[in-house]
């Protein structure tokens, strides 16, 4: 990165970039399949990627405030698009970051909440809190207490990752925590993060699924799914 890129120029030749390539009639079957709670410029995801790598290629990838500076200016955004490229750029930096980069993970959770950002960005919290462990539980309190249903849902599904080494006490507490709430995506959660743990641990799930039957039907039916 030189130093005459700065997030604002860069901004720019994302949106030129994704301008160009969006179709008017993609855009608008993407924003109604996102429920209309963005705007697209109608850039398949496999149209995407070259466009992405050759951004990085041309201007590559900031660091440190920088890249926190970039990534909100991306959010300020209201394409979905451009949203994408911001956490693109965090995945790509994730495992340079340090300890307290669990804050911006979060705000990155509560700025223009979805599943498919949320999702993404769950992901890099595995990440973060396999180098920095300590954080898990403390970050992870504070995302369950705050009440926002997205910060919830990460505190479920984090762990779901590949070569995370799942803490089942802490799974299974969440999850009766949040049993009685009645949001799709918190329920969704639930049962996947079980569904997933029950592919090495299947006795350990049925039995939990056997001893608190009053999960939610969309959990149970999420979680069984590998199930004998």
């Amino acid at each position: 990165m030189t130093k005459e890129i700065t997030p604002a120029y860069y901004l720019k030749k994302v949106t030129t970039s994704l301008s160009e390539a969006g179709i008017h009639e993609v855009a608008e079957k993407q924003s109604a399949y996102m429920r209309n709670k963005f705007p697209f410029y109608g850039v398949t995801a496999p149209q995407t990627k070259p466009i992405f790598s050759e951004l990085f290629k041309n201007y590559g990838k900031f660091t440190d405030q920088g890249l926190i500076d970039f990534v909100r200016l991306c959010f300020e955004n209201e394409y979905r698009e451009v949203h994408y490229f911001g956490i693109l750029m965090v995945e790509k930096q994730i495992k340079k970051q340090p300890v307290d980069f669990s804050d911006f993970l979060e705000e990155m959770i509560v700025t223009n909440s979805w599943w498919d950002s949320v999702d993404w960005i769950s992901k890099m919290v595995s990440i973060h809190f396999t180098r920095f462990p300590e954080q898990i539980k403390t970050v992870t309190r504070r995302w369950m207490d705050s009440k926002n249903i997205w910060l919830q849902r990460v505190a479920i599904i984090f762990q779901r990752y590949k070569k995370f080494p799942t803490d089942e006490a802490l799974l299974y507490q969440y999850i009766l925590e949040l049993k009685n709430s009645p949001e799709f995506f918190i329920q969704k959660a639930a049962g996947w993060a079980l569904r997933d743990h029950s592919k090495e641990h299947p006795k350990s799930v049925l039995n939990f699924l056997n001893k608190n039957n009053d999960l939610s039907a969309l959990t149970i039916r999420e979680a069984k799914k590998y199930l004998p």
